[in-house]
């Protein structure tokens, strides 16, 4: 029955993995959605899409992992960032995860899954048959066989994908002109990492597998960069400097301050460790460390938006909101109102308290979800502005907002309810309560069977 349990679980995660990413925490910074957007932007082109229909988004996991989970969205974890050394290993990786989506693969997943449980059900059956008919030790043998047979089908099938999305990655970033050194650097502290861990190498090893070896994912994969043009093209320095920014600003606001401070000490002045050390401290409530590090960033550069939003955040989390207006009014500016950036300023405004900035926080939010709908901490405090007017449908409507994209579908549709209820009817908002009450009520119906269909499987 080992057999049995182990293809349930392989097939339970192949199931999971095409539902779309709702229990994960995404990880939203301008910077860094700048900068993915911009060194995916030519992938996305060699793969024959639009670089504003792609979403690149990051996820809070130490994992080191990326995958596609429907629609056209690449899914990294805070972990590869962390892994990787350069932004062309980065790059690799969302080349091969365009790969999947190019090829369609998490829509004939289901192919896949539904297949190999054909088989298991159909030696399932047979095996009832013969243990009916009083031959027990037979009976156990064919569901056995038929197990593994829809196991090594699945798993197959599985592996087939991954070879295709790596040979359609190589391809994208020989068309972008980038060096797949990068992709073979990462595919090796992959195999690194097995080896640390015991994974075997061997084929027999390889039969289990979702993914094919990593020792065959390299051969076969060298084999093709290395007689591409671009394979001993110079890495682009700009990509490389503004991941180096991004790999320690993640470290600071994701690793323990300890364990950042260790990584890059005082005596590193450059851009990437003030940087982290700026998040660490401010972790740690060491605000007068925070900000000297951040004053030490705006004096290489004045005029970076993502150093006066650092520092705006800085002051307006260590409760001094009406000191942090100016960087983050100044960083609003510089990037025309970047909706993340803009919310962070809506916010400071507000926490002052002074109602002389609440006509300035409503301008500044709505044209920050204007530009961008899923952003729930916008219209959280959207709400919070209509509500101090005493605009209580508006108020409730951006609840609703805010709910939805938080995964609170009834409360979503009770705001949503309520604030229709105070809406003219026939307005725009009036059509937006109802339609995210349908939305809401859409999302909850398949929660509940989703969750009735786990709760009927098998243990």
């Amino acid at each position: 029955m080992r057999m049995i349990a182990r293809l349930l679980a392989i097939l339970s995660a192949a199931m999971l993995a095409v539902q779309p990413v709702a229990a994960q925490s995404v990880l939203r910074d301008a910077e860094t959605e700048a900068f993915l957007d911009e060194i995916s932007a030519p992938l996305i082109e060699a793969a024959g899409l639009e670089p504003g229909n792609v979403d690149i988004v990051l996820i809070a996991d130490p994992s080191i992992n990326a995958f596609v989970a429907g629609g056209q969205a690449v899914y990294i974890h805070s972990g590869l960032i962390d892994a990787a050394d350069s932004a062309e290993e980065v790059q690799g990786v969302i080349a091969h995860e365009l790969g999947h989506i190019t090829g369609g693969h998490i829509l004939r997943y289901g192919d896949g899954v539904a297949s190999a449980t054909k088989i298991s059900l159909l030696s399932i059956i047979a095996g009832i048959g013969a243990a009916l008919a009083g031959a027990g030790e037979a009976a156990m043998g064919v569901m056995m066989a038929g197990q593994q047979a829809a196991m090594s089908k699945f798993l197959a099938f599985s592996r087939t994908q991954e070879s295709s999305a790596d040979f359609a990655g190589a391809e994208y970033l020989s068309k972008a002109g980038i060096s797949g050194e990068g992709s073979l650097n990462f595919f090796g502290k992959l195999l690194n990492q097995e080896y640390r861990y015991g994974y075997s190498q061997s084929d027999e090893a390889g039969f289990w597998r979702t993914h094919p070896l990593s020792g065959d994912r390299i051969s076969a994969l060298r084999e093709v960069y290395e007689r591409d043009p671009a394979w001993k093209k110079p890495p682009n320095a700009r990509n490389q400097a503004n991941f180096e920014r991004i790999k320690a600003k993640l470290s600071g606001y994701m690793a323990k301050p300890a364990a950042t401070l260790r990584d890059y000490p005082e005596t590193d002045r450059t851009i990437p460790a003030l940087y982290a050390r700026a998040y660490a401290y401010h972790q740690n409530a060491r605000v007068d460390l925070a900000l000297d590090a951040t004053d030490q960033l705006l004096a290489k550069d004045p005029d970076d938006p993502y150093f006066l939003e650092l520092k705006g955040q800085v002051l307006l989390e260590s409760g001094r909101p009406t000191e942090a207006l100016d960087p983050l009014r100044r960083a609003t500016a510089l990037t025309n109102s970047e909706p993340l950036i803009a919310s962070l300023f809506g916010h400071a405004l507000i926490a002052t308290e002074e109602r002389a900035n609440f006509d300035e926080a409503e301008r500044v939010l709505r044209a920050a979800v204007g530009r961008d709908r899923r952003n729930p901490f916008a219209w959280y405090q959207l709400g919070v502005v209509y509500a101090a007017r005493g605009d209580e449908p508006r108020a409730r409507l951006a609840t609703a907002e805010q709910q939805v994209m938080s995964g609170q579908y009834a409360l979503a549709m009770r705001s949503a309810h309520s604030a229709e209820g105070g809406l003219d009817r026939g307005s725009p908002d009036w059509i937006r309560a109802q339609d995210i009450g349908m939305q809401a009520r859409a999302l909850l119906e398949r929660q509940c069977e989703m969750e009735r269909k786990r709760n009927c499987a098998p243990g």
